[in-house]
């Protein structure tokens, strides 16, 4: 595991030149051919809301499990979703974290909620710790704002204009998640992880880090180690997006093993478009026939879901 992932400075983006913009695509394209992962630093994140959220992560897995449970995870995919309820497509175990879900936050009485459109809904939020709701809330938004820079980079990458994502993001899928891996155990074998090897099911993922155990699956099949980096996020192309750039930017398998003798806190987020969007390679000049037909954003991620997480199949949760 010898090789290291690039770093991509952000901060240029700031300015909004088009010549910045297409510097940071050209360092994405070099990315994503060596393995669809990298850092970024320059990202614009306050400290302040990195730190208390993270402090906030701590709190809420440190209590009881009946009182995480009272907002056990729903249809919607909000809520926690505790140890054993999870596993990745072809893992022979469950995956051994605890997470809380989270995403657009929309009340009952808006349209896509009353049109069943897929993980659209409120937002399940916890009595305790303080504050719970309100630095979620805060990270989630400065996140956003870093996920439409980065849109536009890969837009430019892809030959569009940095515009592209714009309309289809109009009411983005921001999905958020609090994982907590404890340790391994010494004799744990080889084939259980925090998180076996997947790819993630929607356009770009940012994650947040302090403890090694993430690696990621380069090119010539030798797992990468990607540990953390102060003052970086680690940014991955999913699925959803290699599908819409019709394989041009690949999403990569990667996996955790929490190997440290503490506990391992992340916070992932998941911006993806507008439920109802379409995904459709041709939009990018796919030629025809496209590798990938058009699908609706929603409905593929919820596709995903559905093979992964144990509130929507009960099997999951048996062994393999």
């Amino acid at each position: 595991m010898s090789a290291t992932l690039p770093v991509i400075d952000l901060t240029r983006l700031h300015g909004g030149s088009d010549e910045a913009f297409g510097e940071v695509a050209s360092e994405i394209s070099s990315a994503c051919a060596l393995s669809g992962f990298f850092y970024v630093s320059g990202h614009g994140i306050p400290n302040g809301a990195i730190d208390t959220l993270r402090e906030t992560s701590r709190q809420f897995f440190s209590q009881s499990d009946g009182h995480k449970r009272r907002i056990a995870i729903n249809q919607h995919n909000r809520g926690y979703l505790g140890p054993g309820e999870a596993r990745m497509r072809g893992a022979a175990k469950t995956d051994m974290k605890e997470v809380f879900f989270w995403g657009r936050d929309l009340p009952p009485d808006d349209p896509d909620v009353q049109a069943g459109v897929p993980l659209c809904g409120p937002n399940l939020w916890p009595e305790d710790p303080p504050g719970f709701r309100e630095h979620v809330v805060t990270y989630s938004e400065a996140v956003g704002r870093t996920g439409d820079l980065l849109l536009q980079a890969i837009a430019v990458s892809l030959g569009a204009e940095r515009s592209f994502f714009t309309s289809r993001y109009q009411r983005p899928m921001l999905r958020g998640q609090l994982i907590h891996y404890p340790p391994l155990p010494e004799d744990a074998p080889a084939d259980q992880f925090g998180v076996a090897p997947h790819s993630d099911f929607g356009c770009i993922t940012l994650l947040l880090q302090q403890t090694a155990g993430l690696e990621v699956l380069a090119k010539n099949d030798e797992w990468i180690a990607a540990p953390p980096l102060e003052g970086t996020l680690v940014i991955n192309i999913g699925d959803l997006l290699e599908r819409w750039s019709n394989n041009r930017l690949p999403s990569t398998r990667h996996r955790v093993r929490n190997q440290s003798r503490n506990g391992r806190y992340s916070i992932a987020m998941f911006y993806d478009p507008s439920p109802r969007a379409v995904v459709d390679p041709r939009d990018l000049g796919a030629p025809e026939p496209a590798a990938f037909p058009p699908v609706e954003a929603a409905e593929y991620v919820l596709g995903r879901n559905k093979g992964a997480f144990a509130h929507y199949d009960p099997a999951i949760k048996e062994p393999a």
